[in-house]
């Protein structure tokens, strides 16, 4: 299958927005991805349609379509299936349960959390178009800070000193030792973090005092632009990880 008929619906609707004027920054935003993702798509949908720039392609595709295509936009968050080949873990009793094929469960406050191995990386990448000045990136908030921090300690496989960063009512559930074996056994299938991009930061009224949800889209090694939301709680003047999951 050759040009157009090869093309994805993801690939045609990166090339109908740019046609349209966006650059791939302005795409990454309003679809909600990574600009290393638009990228791949451009230059797959050049690939494909023997084209000398994704401009040219997008101009291919526009005379095909005509000027007023339906744009198909990605689902939004929490309308995407989980991922298969992940299970879920109950700790410390440590039971697999059928039904939810990702993520892993261990403390949490008031309700159940996924827990998840994360580590800090980065990826730019540029579609062929005129540079611009990278926007201002506001800086993070003292609940994201701590987030941060945490995956750090997780990523150098830190297990005693992450367990310690975490709120009262994860270590009521959760031995450092059981912390320790599962996190491990997660770790594995996931493979390396690729890049990570911050979505949102919000707070939820929950009893005592409620707590911060920050949400990374992360691209690992073998499960692309995962959505790992963690759930913090205020403790002591610090900002305590309590849970993660991963979808």
């Amino acid at each position: 299958m050759t040009g157009i008929q090869a093309l994805t619906e993801k690939e045609k609707e990166s090339l109908r927005l740019l046609v349209d004027g966006h650059d791939a920054k302005s795409m990454a935003r309003h679809l909600g991805l990574s600009v290393h993702t638009i990228n791949e798509r451009l230059r797959d949908a050049r690939r494909k349609m023997s084209a000398s720039s994704s401009r040219d392609a997008a101009r291919q595709l526009r005379a095909i379509e005509g000027p007023h295509p339906e744009i198909l936009r990605d689902k939004a968050l929490g309308e995407a299936a989980a991922a298969p080949g992940m299970e879920e873990m109950t700790a410390p009793a440590e039971t697999r349960r059928m039904g939810r094929p990702s993520g892993w469960i261990a403390g949490g406050l008031f309700m159940s959390f996924s827990l998840a191995l994360l580590a800090f990386a980065s990826m730019s990448g540029s579609a062929d178009t005129p540079a611009a000045a990278p926007p201002t990136v506001p800086a993070d908030s003292a609940a994201v800070a701590a987030a941060r921090d945490w995956l750090a300690l997780v990523d150098k496989g830190d297990w005693n000193a992450s367990w310690e960063a975490t709120g009262q009512s994860f270590k009521a559930l959760n031995t450092a030792q059981t912390w320790s074996r599962v996190a491990q056994q997660v770790q594995g299938p996931l493979g390396a973090v690729k890049s990570r991009v911050l979505v949102s930061e919000e707070t939820v009224p929950a009893p005592p005092y409620g707590y911060q949800m920050i949400k990374f889209r992360t691209d690992y090694a073998n499960k692309a632009e995962a959505i790992e939301t963690l759930s913090l709680v205020r403790e002591g003047g610090s900002w305590r990880v309590v849970g993660v999951t991963v979808e």
